[in-house]
């Protein structure tokens, strides 16, 4: 197995769960308690991702950040090289590929929570964000946690995205999915299987943390 796209995949899922779930959450929230009549845009632009194809997604992006656009000229200036086939466009691309799913949890999570103890919190002089690290987080724990698990699993297996942002540099960002297509491209398909094996395995345990969150253990094994 190539422990370099394997260890540069955890990196680059690690990383991304970690800036969905500050970038997320405000999303989140925003949506759940906006009374704005536009907010339908905005949710069909987090979900825009579920239903885009991924090339499609990966090329806008690669425009977004080459070398002749604002963005990546400005990127160009300030760090020294282009943002365009590098790990941190990689991990730009990523964010807003997993992006749905870590906010659409995270909505559902903070909408499940009972209106009256917010309110109750508000009425006791307690501020919004006080509020929410103290009531709102606490109870959408779980919700919050499947979005972390499903946006990390999510990057794990890009394929589309990476491809037309980052390529295939060795070590910088060539992933687990492009080393397997690699692998089956060059019929080594004993080193494929091994990989794709590796990710089979990483992929039953996240999901099955997640379904173990969110659903009542002891309903199954109750307690004797």
């Amino acid at each position: 197995m190539n422990w370099t796209a394997i260890l540069l995949t955890l990196k680059l899922a690690a990383l991304t769960a970690v800036i969905l779930l500050v970038v997320g959450m405000p999303i989140a929230y925003w949506l759940t308690y906006s009374r704005r009549r536009w907010k339908f845009l905005v949710e069909s632009v987090v979900a825009l991702p579920l239903v885009l194809p991924p090339t499609v997604l990966g090329f806008y992006v690669l425009v977004a950040i080459g070398p002749k656009s604002p963005l990546g000229q400005g990127y160009q200036a300030v760090i020294g090289h282009p943002l365009a086939f590098t790990f941190e466009g990689l991990l730009l691309a990523s964010v807003l590929y997993s992006l749905p799913f870590a906010v659409q949890p995270f909505t559902a999570a903070f909408g499940a929570v009972d209106a009256r103890l917010v309110e109750a919190s508000w009425t006791l002089g307690i501020s919004r964000l006080a509020t929410f690290f103290r009531v709102t987080l606490p109870l959408s724990i779980a919700g919050v946690v499947t979005g972390v698990v499903l946006s990390f699993a999510h990057t794990m297996g890009e394929f589309g995205v990476v491809l037309m942002v980052g390529g295939n540099i060795e070590g910088v960002t060539r992933t687990v999915s492009i080393d397997i297509y690699d692998e089956v491209q060059a019929l080594n398909y004993a080193g494929a299987g091994q990989t794709a094996f590796f990710l089979l395995v990483v992929s039953f345990v996240i999901l099955s943390v997640v379904y173990a969150m969110n659903r009542n253990l002891w309903a199954v094994w109750p307690m004797k």
